[in-house]
């Protein structure tokens, strides 16, 4: 009874998806209050029924209901119930079902949090959602219906869920992720609800930024923690390998990162208009186009779902459909919005671009890196497959990062409408200087060699760490009271310079375990040892333990370091009852500038077996720059000015004084 119910949920949400796509839009069009007013009370009866229908098949998980097929599939009665619970999201069904929960749940967020927002904006976003969601509804009940049963010859026990998943990343890892792909959907639908209004203003732009911001920070989280999960989940010490599915959620963040900075520059300056609406649709379609690749085999990953090409073509179909009407709708309204700010080369728009230009140039590599190989057999045939590897990605990708960066810290201090370039030599000379001089010392006086690549990243991370730090010196310095100057900064200001330091972090994360990682792969019996560096590792031979659903071999490596005891590390490789599948789990001791990290490989006989050992120097530092920059973007959200009454007319006023142009497309016309 309880799947029925969780059933008969998803078509009333369905139903009231639908009336939430009619109504307010048009009341929006014929200027009706009563049908505007409705787009509230209908976003909170989808939200409800929502998480009704999320709530039946979890519990149809937790009771072990193998009459429910999804349940049979992804589950088993041995499976313990935290992986039980992240099971409702582990298959296609049910992760859709997330993700029109989380797309539920943001609509819900709009309409609860956008009360100074204009009625007729409110009605005609909440129904551009609307569409969004009674499309995927309808894609669930027609194709992927996670309630569907087997009544007769129900199983008595489950196939169970995907080994690899058996893991705490899925429990936070997919939420994050769709949190952050679908919360670029409120950025799509200001969008569109601003180009079918002709409110395409500075006032948008401030009503959109935080919602963009939270999407984002979320977003950053969820590939954080991905990750993570590969690298101590995968066994192998990675913690990036360009994988298709991995490129298709960090397509979006990079786009995402694009129209954060870009709605800065139309709120403020009242331009890039038309390009900001362009990147807030470019951002969703890339959560879609990932939507479509994941579920529908045109590439293999890991990571992806399904292989089926059925439901992969419903989902094309949706895709072409939403980014089909919406470039559509861009091409009509979008060319008649002009801005007439004025601002020179040297100006922060014009360092902005270039980090939108960046950005995009690095979207459009991983894009083409991602489906090529999709093309060349789509023209040459299955038996002329090619497929694209870190190689390609990095020799493009990196070079356009490191100049990211040191346009990071010049557009640090670039002020808006013009700039002198004494003034940018002024406050950078010392910067400069100083981020040469210390990243060529510290890389060396630390490693005894010198490896160009690492003085690099070490040079552009201080560069923007040390752009940062004078300019919030140079903000508070001519204060009475540093702390009464830092007090006077806003939220969103800190969230910035977090962000960036988040970003400096990452850098030297990425670079440094890059170039000083040591990774073997060797043959020990009981009692003998690895030495890398001060650690000594010593295989003390494996053991057969039990767990709930698995019995594992679990090896005991004992860690001297300079020759005193230090840590013992314990990983395993397990075998799973119900699949008969192998899993590797790595014995990690983590610590803030390095990792000790081991795998078991394959049993040789005679109580010996083949050890993955590997010292990973800063690998921490990647995911804790991650977090930083996430953080980063949540201070930006909770900064007072966008829930100010007074943000609307602030924000035009702005428009008039800057832009000296009216916020109607039809009077710009």
């Amino acid at each position: 009874m309880i799947p029925e119910l969780g059933n008969f949920s998803l078509i009333l949400a369905f139903c009231l998806a639908s009336l939430m796509v009619v109504i307010p839009m048009a009341g929006a069009v014929t200027n009706n209050q009563l049908w505007m007013s409705l787009c509230r009370p209908l976003s909170s009866g989808i939200w409800v029924f929502m998480i009704l229908s999320f709530a039946c098949l979890a519990y149809a998980f937790l009771q072990d209901d193998f009459s429910v097929n999804y349940v049979a599939r992804n589950s088993n009665s041995l499976l313990p119930d935290r992986y039980k619970f992240a099971a409702v999201w582990g298959g296609h069904e049910g992760s859709l079902l997330l993700w029109v929960l989380i797309l539920a749940s943001w609509s819900y967020a709009v309409s609860l949090f956008s009360k100074n927002l204009p009625l007729d904006i409110l009605a005609r976003v909440l129904s551009v959602m609307g569409i969004i969601t009674v499309g995927f509804l309808l894609f669930m009940l027609l194709t992927s219906n996670p309630f569907e049963r087997t009544l007769l010859n129900t199983p008595l026990d489950g196939v169970d869920l995907n080994p690899l998943l058996q893991d705490f990343g899925l429990i936070v890892h997919p939420p994050f992720l769709y949190m952050g792909y679908v919360g670029f959907s409120v950025a799509f639908a200001f969008a569109i609800a601003a180009l079918l209004s002709g409110r395409l203003d500075a006032a948008w732009a401030r009503w959109t930024r935080p919602w963009t911001n939270a999407a984002w920070a979320f977003l950053t989280v969820g590939i954080a923690l991905g990750s993570w999960w590969a690298y101590y989940e995968l066994g192998w010490g990675g913690w990036w390998f360009w994988d298709p599915v991995e490129n298709v959620s960090f397509m979006p963040w990079l786009v995402g990162t694009a129209l954060i900075h870009s709605l800065a520059v139309t709120e403020k300056r009242g331009v890039f208009k038309s390009w900001t609406v362009l990147l807030a649709i470019a951002a969703f379609s890339l959560s879609l186009l990932g939507a479509f690749i994941v579920r529908s085999g045109v590439l293999t990953s890991v990571h992806a779902f399904a292989v089926d090409p059925a439901r992969g073509m419903v989902l094309l179909t949706i895709m072409l459909i939403v980014i089909g009407a919406s470039l559509l709708l861009y091409a009509i309204r979008a060319p008649v919005v002009k801005g007439s700010a004025s601002y020179t080369l040297t100006s922060r728009e014009v360092f902005l671009l270039i980090n939108n230009i960046i950005l995009v140039v690095a979207t459009a590599a991983v894009l083409l890196g991602t489906l090529y190989p999709l093309i060349h057999e789509a023209i040459y045939g299955e038996a002329n497959r090619v497929s694209i590897g870190p190689p390609y990605f990095n020799t493009i990708f990196v070079p356009l990062m490191g100049l990211l960066a040191f346009v990071l810290g010049v557009g640090t201090f670039s002020r808006w409408k013009k700039t002198s370039v004494s003034y940018l030599k002024q406050q950078l000379s010392k910067i400069l200087i100083a981020s040469l001089a210390f990243g060529i010392i510290i890389p060396v006086v630390v490693t005894s060699e010198v490896n160009i690549s690492a003085i690099v990243a070490v040079v552009l991370a201080l560069w923007i760490v040390f752009a940062s730090a004078k300019d919030i010196f140079d903000k508070t310095s001519n204060k009475q009271n540093f702390i009464k100057g830092l007090k006077a900064l806003s939220l969103s200001y800190y969230g910035m310079q977090l962000a960036h330091l988040g970003m400096a972090v990452t850098i030297l994360g990425i670079c440094l375990t890059s170039h000083y990682s040591v990774e073997r792969d060797v043959r020990l019996a009981p009692g003998e040892s690895e030495i890398i560096g001060d650690y000594e590792f010593i295989f003390e031979g494996a053991t057969l333990v039990q767990g709930p659903n698995y019995q594992a071999d679990r090896a005991v490596i004992r860690v001297l370091r300079k020759g005193e005891e230090y840590i013992t590390l314990e990983p395993e490789k397990r075998l799973y009852f119900a699949t008969g599948a192998v899993q590797t789990e790595a014995g990690i001791n983590v610590g803030l500038f390095r990792d000790l990290f081991t795998a078991l490989g394959d049993e040789r006989g005679g109580g010996s077996w083949v050890v993955r050992i590997h010292y990973k120097p800063f690998v921490l530092w990647i995911w804790l720059g991650a977090f930083l920059m996430a953080f980063g973007g949540i201070l930006a959200v909770m900064d007072k000015r966008y829930r100010s009454k007074k943000t609307v007319a602030q924000a035009e006023l702005v428009n008039s004084a800057n832009v000296n142009s009216t916020p109607k497309l039809a009077t710009e016309t």
